[in-house]
């Protein structure tokens, strides 16, 4: 029995690497405090690494209000995903927006809208799908976007968050898309209107096709 089990394990050990393999992993505890990896692309804010305890995060600070992002990991377009891990507060009525990106500055984006108590798929600046989501102050969350290619013009963007829990089995929100996708890095993003500071880690891109 316990052969039979190493062996199922061993098999869906194989089929996870081949449905994804990294093409970038970071979480910060190799990174110097204070700094940003020298492989990331800061465009705007003040982000650096702190210590958290004995983890190392990567923050953009609660001031100025307004909406910056880092880009990571090789150019892509299709067969793609990323995923990171995001932590921030309100502060009486306000609350950070953040989120994850594909395809560059003008590529798609999954961000998490507290606010609008909504998870929402943009092109670029465009809304292109909105889901509910009830985002908690304080805790973690984590979101996943991925970038498939179906055939010939067509593309089908689906994203994912969750919180303390269980990662959902499906994705909470898709786009099915004739438009080719931007070639372009992976990113994280974050816009600190409570004032406080927006926390990211985790950070990874997998070639993956999810059917």
């Amino acid at each position: 029995m316990k052969n039979i089990l190493i062996i199922l394990l061993a098999a869906a050990g194989l089929l996870a690497d081949a449905q994804a393999s990294p093409l970038y992993e970071n979480n910060f505890e190799k990174a110097e405090i204070g700094k940003v990896p020298e492989e990331m692309m800061v465009l705007g804010g003040e982000f650096a690494v702190i210590a958290d305890g004995t983890n190392k995060v990567l923050e953009l600070p609660g001031a100025p209000l307004d909406s910056f992002a880092v880009q990571f990991g090789p150019s892509e377009k299709e067969n793609v995903r990323v995923s990171a891990q995001i932590f921030g507060t309100s502060k009486g009525r306000r609350a950070p927006t953040f989120g994850v990106g594909l395809g560059g500055v003008s590529g798609w984006k999954l961000q998490v809208s507290p606010g609008k108590k909504t998870l929402e798929l943009l092109r670029d600046t465009e809304v292109k799908a909105t889901a509910a989501f009830d985002w908690k102050s304080g805790e973690w969350t984590q979101l996943r976007l991925h970038i498939r290619k179906l055939k010939d013009s067509e593309w089908k963007i689906e994203g994912k968050a969750w919180q303390a829990g269980s990662e959902p089995k499906g994705w909470m929100i898709s786009s099915d898309e004739k438009e080719e996708p931007v070639t372009g890095k992976a990113s994280v993003l974050g816009s600190p209107f409570a004032g406080t500071p927006i926390w990211f880690d985790g950070l990874s891109v997998d070639a993956a096709v999810e059917r």
